[in-house]
């Protein structure tokens, strides 16, 4: 073989893995999202827990970025799913608090992210605990996912519930796949089976959909109450029914994990672990723990900011932690924009926030502000850079001394107030001391925001 026939071969190697190498920077990565129900912040040991081992949250995080502030934009169920698979503020899409059985939730006209991803050719699916809706047209089948299982709303909405069983029980807890109720009344036997389900179904459907591109959320239905764990985990731990469903959670996150290696897509597929708000803690012993101020149902961050974990090996250096605000809402537009997929038509208030993810030198977040509410009310603001909190007036409950034990809840206090406060969430994460005094120019501005924010979501109120 002589040189000029060398060179040429040099070159078509040349071209040949540069073909090789665009091919596998251009491909679409696939999305796992999951998306626990009232974890606390702290109910893992990445995050500060400390009672029981969680190796698989632990490695998912020395594989990812933890993000330290990342905030659902209201602590309640319904409002925070709605949240995360429109990109919208509850404000917009009117879905507040916890929906029922029967509930209309997300309505039709704002596309969900399995709309947006299947119209782009993505193969999706959701497995777990749905709570965006309870009508025909409103139901997960129907909403964008071509495969799905699990419950239509909190698995506490059943006949035995600890506090309200008649009301409750005037609807059977129905157990959906692929759109058809394939349990009619799911029981205690049943419930101890949600999570190894679920992660069966999403072990199966990576398998499945291995040589293409897919999107798939898990919303389990723990650690919400009543809690239930699998054959295998319940007493594992030693420490209480709720330390062995962090157990089975954990695993679960193992198990797609490992189904993410196994099939050789661990690289191209962008793992989100989250949850929906913080803990419950009127359950005292059954409900998770955070060290911020308050839980669920209030818009302190003790309800509003959840641990998060994100992990995406072929762009995203693992081992890192990231301390810059972000929100559910910036979700569906970042995930667009990594899979170069167009943003839905209709008017999203999320934001790509992939520099601040990835890390880019001296990224900042787009956003002014990032506001929350409870149930229909407006109740404070974040300042985009998640140094400041701007509290308005409001009521919020908070727990008193009659605590909740073994899946009966305790009592809470509705009358505590709060007046209009600034916090400096650099220096007080807790939300102590109220420092308006002393920053009138910052409380000024995040009042601007806030007067902004009511006239274009709540001016009718």
């Amino acid at each position: 073989m002589n040189l000029h026939q060398l060179l040429c071969l040099f070159v078509l190697a040349l071209f040949l893995n540069s073909c090789s190498n665009n091919s596998q920077t251009t491909k679409q990565p696939n999305v796992v999202i999951i998306f626990l129900d009232d974890s606390g912040y702290s109910d893992f040991s990445p995050f500060g827990q400390t009672r029981i081992a969680t190796p698989n949250v632990t490695k998912l995080a020395e594989e990812g970025i933890m993000f330290r502030n990342f905030y659902v934009p209201q602590a309640v169920c319904s409002a925070s799913r709605s949240a995360l698979i429109s990109g919208c503020y509850p404000g917009r899409t009117k879905v507040f608090g916890a929906h029922g059985p029967g509930g209309r939730g997300l309505e039709t006209t704002f596309p969900t992210i399995g709309e947006v991803f299947n119209n782009a050719g993505y193969k999706t699916a959701l497995f777990g605990k749905w709570h965006c809706g309870d009508q025909p047209e409103t139901r997960p089948q129907n909403r964008g996912f071509d495969e799905t299982c699990g419950l239509m709303y909190s698995n506490d909405m059943w006949r035995h519930h600890p506090e309200s069983p008649d009301y409750w029980g005037q609807w059977p807890l129905q157990f959906w796949e692929n759109g058809e109720i394939t349990i009619e009344d799911v029981d205690s036997a049943d419930q101890r089976m949600l999570t190894k389900w679920y992660t069966e179904h999403a072990v199966d459907f990576i398998s499945k959909h291995k040589d293409e591109p897919f999107l798939m959320y898990v919303p389990h239905a723990m650690s919400h109450v009543p809690l239930f764990c699998g054959p295998g985990f319940e007493g594992i731990t030693g420490k209480g029914l709720y330390a062995d469903v962090l157990t089975e959670l954990d695993w679960s996150l193992g198990q797609i994990n490992q189904a993410l290696k196994d099939n050789g897509i661990e690289e191209n597929t962008i793992v989100i672990f989250s949850s929906d708000n913080g803990p419950w803690i009127s359950y005292g012993n059954h409900a998770g723990t955070t060290p911020f101020r308050e839980a669920k149902g209030t818009t302190f961050d003790g309800g509003t900011r959840s641990a998060t974990i994100i992990k995406y090996p072929a762009e995203l250096k693992g081992n890192r932690q990231s301390t810059q605000a972000l929100m559910t809402i910036d979700l569906l537009p970042t995930l667009c924009e990594v899979a170069n997929i167009p943003l839905p038509e209709t008017e999203i208030d999320g934001k790509n926030v992939w520099d601040i993810i990835s890390g880019k030198p001296n990224a900042t977040n787009p956003h002014d502000y990032y506001a929350f509410t409870n149930n229909s009310e407006f109740q404070a603001v974040l300042s985009g850079n998640g140094k400041w909190k701007l509290h308005l007036p409001h009521n919020y409950r908070t727990m008193t001394d009659i605590k909740g034990k073994d899946g009966i809840p305790g009592k809470y206090d509705y009358s505590a107030k709060i007046e209009l406060s600034l916090f400096d969430m650099e220096n007080d994460p807790y939300e102590t001391t109220n420092v308006i005094l002393q920053h009138p120019d910052i409380a000024e501005e995040l009042l601007g925001y806030a007067e902004i924010h009511k006239k274009k979501f709540f001016s009718e109120n």
